[in-house]
């Protein structure tokens, strides 16, 4: 499964870097468009003091945690909302039978390397943030990544089973996916405590980097979790990687043929 992912992945690859002067314009595009969210953060801090009860340092800490597991999910995995396109087109009749995955094939298709620049970004901010702020309790700073990363890879997976329902509604799952991602790029403590609880106790968007921030910063849940809940982090992503699956293969299994 990995190494036709690879493969695919790598396909693609080769063709956008076939024009390299192409490939960097869009990677530095990449990094100028990223930056925008940085710069809110610091317009922000040129004029506060703090975030929702949160320093700059610390904001960045959770902005590049989160966007750096949001970056890397969009790079490998996005392009699973074009499975719409492929429903109406009839091409999705193609990658159903040959001999790959159709999660794999549809995850890869049109593969645009160029968004690393995002990524390169984002690592930058926290890397920056994980020095300023010294923390002790580093090793679980890669571990919110990775269950970031799988959180996203899930939704992601939600959206594309989606539009075996939604044929035609590319809006609503984008917003369900890139919502997120710029949902949880601050702070949690600036939203209601209702959209926090619904977000922690149903679509578990407060494991990507809340939670689990809370626990590396040493700081109280403002709802009132215990300090460890940041460390459900890992079960959170592989309960909602596990149902994204299963949706993934109902819509599969109930997907019918355009018949053209």
């Amino acid at each position: 499964m990995v190494r036709s992912y690879v493969l695919l992945a790598w396909t693609w690859t080769r063709a956008a870097t076939a024009y390299p002067v192409s490939f960097a314009l869009m990677t530095v595009f990449g990094l100028v468009v990223a930056g925008m969210d940085l710069a809110v953060i610091l317009i922000i801090f040129a004029n506060t003091t703090s975030l929702g009860g949160f320093g700059r340092e610390e904001v960045l800490f959770l902005y590049g945690t989160a966007s750096l597991a949001f970056t890397l999910a969009d790079l490998l995995f996005s392009n699973l909302d074009r499975v719409s396109q492929h429903i109406r087109a009839g091409s999705l009749d193609t990658v159903l039978i040959r001999p790959v995955s159709a999660w794999i094939q549809l995850a890869t298709d049109r593969f645009f390397p160029a968004r690393i620049g995002r990524v390169l970004q984002a690592a930058a901010v926290l890397w920056y943030a994980v020095a300023a702020l010294e923390l002790e309790r580093l090793w679980m700073v890669p571990l919110m990544v990775v269950c970031g990363l799988v959180i996203f890879a899930a939704l992601w997976t939600f959206a594309g089973a989606l539009q075996f329902v939604l044929t035609d509604a590319p809006e609503v799952v984008n917003a369900f996916t890139y919502g997120s991602g710029a949902y949880v790029q601050h702070p949690l403590s600036i939203y209601g405590k209702e959209l926090v609880r619904a977000t922690t106790f149903v679509l578990p968007l407060a494991f990507v980097n809340w939670l689990p921030g809370l626990y590396v910063l040493g700081r109280r849940d403002p709802l009132g979790l215990p300090s460890w809940a940041g460390l459900l982090a890992p079960a959170a992503a592989l309960i909602l990687l596990a149902l994204s699956g299963l949706a993934w293969r109902q819509g599969i299994r109930h997907y019918r043929s355009t018949g053209s």
